[in-house]
């Protein structure tokens, strides 16, 4: 599969549930970086066929806490194609937290499966819920039986390196009403140190009837095509790339050509826009989080984040962005995956 026909499969709508998505690449959820300035950023050049919130409290939905702190945030002109990613351990909880997502009239509603950092986990969530499926499977069951909205779920191999696990996994989560699944092929406690198998993406997919989207790696059009290649998934969810180069769904799916000053408007542009939903306080933390991912196109890329971790103010931090793009930084072809942390 070429790009070419990459980009048709990926301008091919796909059935989800109730609904229809037109284009079978979607932003995967992203801790922190997902969040609403940055999807606003992506909007600018659309190209995706869903967005995905950042990983939001099931509690703190209900119990209606403060939605910055939540990541229970959005702007109402995405909601017709985001989908908002909830995280809990107690059905009834997630079901009244999907409850209110389906009120405020998102796409869908995801369950997070997949996240393996210790302090979500020690919590008995995300990744730690793979450990259990019986309590996982009624997580699903008890959100699909309170939602008619698509219903997603996010996961990941699970805890050992067994692919027949996932695959059941997989297949109890459609027996519980899901309507796709978001496929992660890597064990939990490794993170991100071994390359995730993506043949089990394909393995997964002959298990069940319903659409997966296969997530992990991919940083350019050549890992792209090697994903569909080897696991046949419905679709893919970038997450990694999309922080690196938020403007790759247009460039793949509507044939987007960047010029070359792209990357610093960009860069201002999402310093601005995390500045109006955030605040200037909070806007740093998350540009320099972001900066890190950014940071992975440039040759020195180093002098990049470091320049931005240098910035105490947003004024500070706009001068010295401007500084490293006047003498026009060399890029990669590949985004560079240590820079990613």
């Amino acid at each position: 599969m070429n790009l070419l026909n990459i980009k048709d499969f990926f301008n091919t709508p796909l059935r989800v549930g109730t609904k229809t998505i037109n284009k079978r690449l979607v932003l995967a959820p992203l801790s922190k970086l997902g969040n609403t300035a940055f999807r606003e950023l992506l909007a600018e050049f659309g190209g995706y066929g869903l967005l995905f919130s950042e990983m939001s409290s099931s509690r703190a939905v209900v119990q209606g806490k403060s939605q910055v702190q939540s990541g229970f945030m959005w702007r109402p002109e995405e909601l017709p194609f985001l989908v908002c990613q909830i995280y809990g351990d107690e059905p009834g909880i997630m079901a009244g937290a999907a409850q209110r997502v389906e009120a405020e009239g998102f796409f869908g509603v995801d369950i997070n499966f997949g996240c393996s950092v210790k302090s979500v986990c020690k919590n008995n969530c995300g990744a730690a819920l793979l450990k259990n499926p019986v309590l996982a499977g009624e997580i699903v069951s008890s959100i699909r039986k309170t939602v008619s909205i698509p219903l997603f779920v996010k996961f990941r191999t699970g805890w050992e390196d067994n692919p027949k696990i996932a695959a059941d996994m997989a297949k109890r989560f459609e027996g519980s009403g899901a309507d796709a699944l978001t496929f992660h092929p890597r064990v939990a406690p490794d993170r991100r140190t071994r390359t995730p198998k993506w043949e089990y993406i394909e393995i997964v997919k002959n298990a069940v009837n319903i659409p997966v989207f296969g997530n992990g790696n991919i940083f350019d059009s050549h890992d792209c095509e090697k994903m569909l290649q080897i696991s046949g998934c419905d679709g893919i969810a970038l997450g990694r790339l999309a922080a690196a180069r938020p403007w790759i769904f247009a460039q793949w799916t509507q044939d987007f050509n960047p010029e070359h000053d792209i990357f610093e408007k960009s860069a201002l542009t999402l310093v601005d826009l995390l500045v109006k939903h955030f605040g200037e306080i909070t806007a740093m933390r998350r540009f320099y989080k972001f900066s890190s991912y950014y940071a992975a196109n440039f040759k020195f890329g180093n002098t990049f984040y470091s320049l931005v971790h240098k910035a105490k103010t947003v004024d500070m931090l706009k001068q010295n962005i401007r500084q490293f793009f006047k003498n026009r930084p060399e890029t990669v072809s590949r985004p560079n995956i240590t820079l990613m942390r």
